[in-house]
């Protein structure tokens, strides 16, 4: 038996040289900065404006500042649990919850959470970059119709065109392989949140603009209230792949992972800051009640603009979809050759990544309801593994002092993120129901 044991750690070792979470590390601390921001800013921002409309001015900037304070706190506490046991590495999100809840307890814990987050956002990524390629598609051709002679294409055709660029990134091999395109897609995110503030800040307020209530029934009002509840927390998600972020920077005890780490986390969120804060004030302030689910589709004019962020938003969404991608094949590979004895070669990650990618692109395709998808993931999934898990992670390894301050700010993290996870859904699953019953399959 403790031969067998032996090996399997041997096995195991020989893998994360293989996989894609551990297979490098020689990552720097602005890798960390990079993956993290196109890892938390993307579809979330666009949809802060009617977030903000949903809840109104004051309990709408209210949730946002609650969330960037309590998130960038869990986020640090990934971030210290990451190397807490001397010589050893949490690496992936699942084997820190294997240390807090036991070997069983913690996979069924975390895993599941962490794949419907990781699996939902790149499905809402494939319904992003299609709807915004549509987007640039169609403005290009309104401002040039007659001489394009543009004819209408579905939706459908543009999310598989956005897939099949995914068919190509998806092999490559590591977090980072993909810096490049992390980089790239930062500077995106960065690029367009300033363009949809900007733009509705030339634009300026219109003179019918209302603050008021967007349903007219009070039953509407608090569950539209409950649906952007998720969408806050839909753009606050980095948390899933912190620790697979982290595993690629080298660590030794005279200078730990945990330093480079939170450098780039902390630029990191400084980015956040400069992103979600303006538009989701200023294309609330502009557009009030009127506000479309992605600001961008609320800005017309100018028309070169609103088509270069939207192909921006292409781009970003193309990095963010890697980002979250990367786990999915690290549990993938790792459950097919030690659980299922595949031999890692390079046909069984083409085979696996390729179906992957297109089970995400025919999901999408199939259920392509933008706004609803965000609120729903955002509370059901998101608010679990990144407002509260980690306090309870906390609370059951270090056992902090009852009533002391690090015992309270915990406990107050995880009932905010209780109630996120059971109201946001809720209003969530209504507005799908209501946009589903106009909805043609493949349209």
């Amino acid at each position: 038996m403790e031969s067998i044991s032996k090996n399997n750690v041997v096995e195991e070792k020989d893998l994360n040289k293989w996989l894609p979470v551990t297979s490098s590390r020689n990552g720097k601390w602005w890798y960390s900065a990079f993956h993290n921001v196109t890892a938390m800013v993307g579809a979330g921002v666009l949809g802060f404006p009617y977030a903000m409309s949903e809840l109104g001015w004051g309990p709408g900037t209210a949730v946002i500042v609650l969330s960037w304070i309590i998130t960038l706190y869990t986020l640090w506490q990934m971030v210290e649990m990451h190397e807490m046991v001397p010589g050893k590495r949490f690496d992936r999100y699942h084997e820190l919850g294997q240390h807090a809840f036991g070997e069983k307890l913690g996979l069924w814990v975390v895993v599941p959470q962490q794949l419907l987050v990781e699996v939902g956002v790149n499905i809402v990524y494939m319904i992003t970059g299609g709807n915004s390629l549509k987007k640039f598609h169609d403005t290009i051709c309104n401002r040039f119709s007659t001489s394009l002679h543009c004819e209408p294409i579905k939706r459908t055709y543009f999310i598989m065109i956005f897939s099949a660029v995914h068919l190509i990134l998806s092999h490559l091999p590591n977090f980072n392989s993909i810096t490049i395109i992390s980089i790239l897609a930062a500077f995106m995110s960065l690029s367009y949140s300033t363009i949809g503030w900007a733009a509705s800040l030339s634009k300026g307020v219109a003179p019918d603009v209302t603050y008021g209530q967007r349903a007219s029934t009070r039953a509407g009002n608090v569950f539209n209230a409950f649906s952007a509840l998720g969408d806050v927390a839909f753009a606050f998600a980095g948390h899933n792949v912190v620790l697979e972020i982290q595993a690629t920077i080298p660590s030794t005890p005279e200078k730990p992972s945990k330093k480079p780490m939170w450098r780039g986390v902390m630029v990191a969120y400084a980015v956040v800051a400069v992103c979600y804060f303006p538009v989701a004030l200023i294309g609330y302030w502009v557009f009030g009640d009127k506000v479309e689910d992605n600001i961008l589709v609320s800005l017309e004019k100018p028309w070169w603009l609103i088509a270069l962020a939207n192909m921006f938003v292409v781009v970003h969404v193309i990095g963010s979809y890697q980002i979250y991608a990367m786990p999915v094949f690290d549990m993938l590979e790792s459950v097919l050759v030690l659980g299922m004895k595949f031999k890692p070669t390079i046909l069984l990650r083409i085979v696996t990544r390729t179906s992957y990618v297109a089970l995400t692109m025919f999901v999408a395709i199939t259920f392509p309801f933008f706004g609803g998808l965000l609120g729903f993931f955002g509370g059901f999934a998101f608010a679990p593994t990144t407002y509260f898990l980690p306090c309870i992670m906390w609370l059951t390894i270090y056992k902090p002092k009852k009533f002391g301050l690090s015992w309270i700010a915990n406990w107050f993290c995880i009932i905010v993120g209780v109630t996120l996870m059971i109201l946001a859904p809720i209003g969530a699953l209504r507005q799908i129901i209501l946009q589903a019953k106009n909805y043609k399959f493949y349209s």
